[in-house]
């Protein structure tokens, strides 16, 4: 069994008047340490196919496993959440907001201090565990969102469109970050996003997903030419071009 399994995942919005089938029969599995995305049009279940599997709410058919073990209380933790916006505490410092996570969960006190230094040094914060968000960008709280995923020590991240909100700039810098830290980490990822492109750069695989209801499209292996390389490098390279062709037509075919 795959490190992140799902299997006949179904699910449907109802109100009193009707109800909406926003997924259908999705069955797929992650590899432990592996790198992938979702991408697809608006309206085919990406976001809510993610918190299924952050166990937010559950499906209306079908399981989620992590590690052979099916999705429950006992093991959430072991799932983090980056979303679009930072969502940091702007009445703590930045030091306090990596470690909220680790308070909350009622892990040792002594040692906070020293994960949150040393995760804001691996995003590149070293000097900040003092400072308020107010005091810094929107890539570099973005930052700091990453390392207070990652402090409670996730086997799973889940992202969001973690970079939507960013200028380019800062975007293809925090990609490279994200990709190069969660390899260090040895951890499992999935992304959500619009962009082809991102979802060439930084995953292993992409999953395309056809809308109204969401279903399973195609699954595209990015070659190892390109998973080789960082997000940035991998641009510059003369593959990605082709691999973005062929995941655009696909997607263009979705109409």
């Amino acid at each position: 069994m795959e490190f992140l399994q799902l299997e006949n995942i179904h699910h449907s919005y109802f109100s009193s008047t009707q109800a909406k089938e926003v997924l259908r029969d999705i069955s797929l599995a992650i590899r432990e340490g592996e790198f992938v995305s979702f991408i697809g049009p608006s309206g085919c279940g990406k976001t809510t196919l993610l918190s299924i599997i952050a166990g937010l709410f559950p499906s209306t058919e079908g399981k989620v496993y992590i590690d052979g073990d099916e999705l429950a209380a006992h093991n959430q933790s072991s799932i983090g959440y980056m979303l679009q916006q930072d969502y940091l505490f702007p009445w703590k410092t930045i030091e306090e907001n990596v470690t909220i996570g680790l308070k909350i969960m009622e892990r040792s006190n002594n040692s906070h201090k020293v994960t949150a230094n040393a995760l804001l040094q691996e995003v590149g914060l070293p000097h900040v565990g003092n400072n308020y968000p107010r005091e810094l960008s929107g890539g570099m709280r973005q930052r700091v969102a990453l390392a207070r995923t990652l402090a409670v020590n996730p086997k799973i991240l889940l992202l969001d469109e973690p970079f939507s909100a960013l200028d380019y700039q800062s975007k293809l810098k925090l990609e490279d970050l994200v990709v190069e830290t969660l390899k260090t980490y040895k951890k499992t990822a999935v992304l959500v996003t619009h962009d082809i492109g991102e979802a060439i750069a930084m995953s292993e695989r992409v999953f395309l997903f056809s809308a109204n209801p969401g279903t399973l499209h195609k699954v595209f292996e990015i070659p190892e030419a390109l998973r080789e390389l960082s997000p940035f490098d991998v641009r510059q390279h003369p593959t990605y071009a082709d691999v973005f062709q062929m995941i655009w037509k696909e997607l263009e075919s979705l109409g």
